[in-house]
């Protein structure tokens, strides 16, 4: 099999929100995607932003934008923030009752689908939805806060996703996210990630393409 291509999505909860634009211009070379992470203050104890930054992130950048609803009730905002530029869509399988439905709905809005697991929530629950989807998201931190710390007992989580992906629908994403840095983001990608999301080790370093260069020679790419 060859090599995977991975992906780094910098997170901009981490990025300086008075200077979004050239925030954003600082990781356009290097990066992949942005990723953009909207809280509630209800699914999570945070609260973050809405559709006008992520439509003030489209208008800054030509990065798709990877957008991940940590809400409730995502059903109501799919198609406002596909208007605002979301290229995929993320929503949590806790918050969704009705999850093939919530992902017809975001296909139907026009963005690639992906579902979410919390730490606490088994591979199992991807596999009534993995032929539906572009795109799964593992939560390696518990959702809320950046800056926290990878949870390495989710490894065995990302390989068994890895091997149902490669078994029953290959073109499907895996994806990371939390305490990504130069130090664990080898552990995601040997466990099976196409993409990692960054925010701290990212916007948080002086030189951010710098920053992305060396998350990718940490996992054994040449950047």
């Amino acid at each position: 099999m060859s090599r995977r291509k991975l992906l780094i999505a910098p997170s901009i909860l981490a990025a300086d929100f008075t200077k979004l634009g050239s925030e954003l211009a600082s990781i356009e070379q290097d990066a992949d995607w942005v990723h953009v992470d909207v809280m509630d203050g209800r699914f999570v104890p945070n609260i973050s932003f809405g559709p006008f930054i992520a439509k003030a992130v489209k208008r800054s950048t030509q990065l798709p934008l990877d957008v991940h609803l940590m809400i409730v009730e995502p059903e109501k905002y799919i198609e406002e923030f596909a208007e605002a530029g979301a290229d995929r869509i993320g929503v949590h399988v806790e918050a969704c009752p009705h999850l093939h439905r919530t992902i017809e709905q975001i296909h139907g809005a026009g963005a690639r689908a992906c579902v979410v697991l919390n730490p606490s929530t088994p591979a199992s629950a991807i596999e009534p939805v993995l032929g539906d989807i572009e795109q799964i998201l593992v939560m390696t931190v518990n959702p809320g806060f950046g800056g926290q710390s990878f949870i390495e007992s989710m490894l065995p989580k990302i390989e068994a996703l890895r091997t149902l992906i490669d078994s029953h629908n290959p073109d499907v994403l895996l994806e990371v996210d939390g305490g990504i840095s130069e130090k664990t983001i080898d552990m995601a990608v040997k466990a099976g990630a196409d993409v990692c999301v960054a925010g701290t080790a990212v916007f948080k370093h002086e030189d951010r393409g710098k920053a992305i260069r060396d998350l990718r020679r940490a996992a054994g790419y040449q950047a």
